[in-house]
């Protein structure tokens, strides 16, 4: 399955009320992503602070609704996945050239977001 065919075969799993507008779905989106991050970060917190063992099916499962929560902010954005990908790869070519540098990183220029 390619990116977009994800993103939209999740809409089908979207609810009523956050298609009812774009701003709905863009809020449903951001506040989606930020629960779901904060879930795969408290397994990985358990796992290095607690002494649990590293749930990977878990985190696995956390991760794909964190996907589906971008998914559904980049329709509220009328974007489609694969843009983004790309918007990505090349903001990440500019910042980093061919690789990632402790230098370059550092010394980002102010029009770098």
């Amino acid at each position: 399955m390619t990116a977009n065919e994800y993103q939209k075969n999740c809409m089908k799993f979207t609810s009523q009320i956050s298609t009812a507008t774009k701003d709905n779905l863009l809020l449903q989106g951001v506040m989606g992503i930020n629960g779901e991050a904060g879930e795969a970060i408290d397994i990985v917190k358990k796992y290095l602070f607690h002494g649990h063992p590293l749930d990977k099916d878990h985190l696995a499962k956390e991760l794909g609704d964190v996907l589906w929560y971008i998914a559904t902010t980049a329709e509220a954005l009328d974007i489609d996945l694969h843009t983004i990908m790309q918007m990505n790869i090349e903001k990440l070519s500019a910042r980093y050239d061919e690789q990632f540098s402790t230098d370059a990183s550092l010394h980002r220029k102010k029009s770098d977001i």
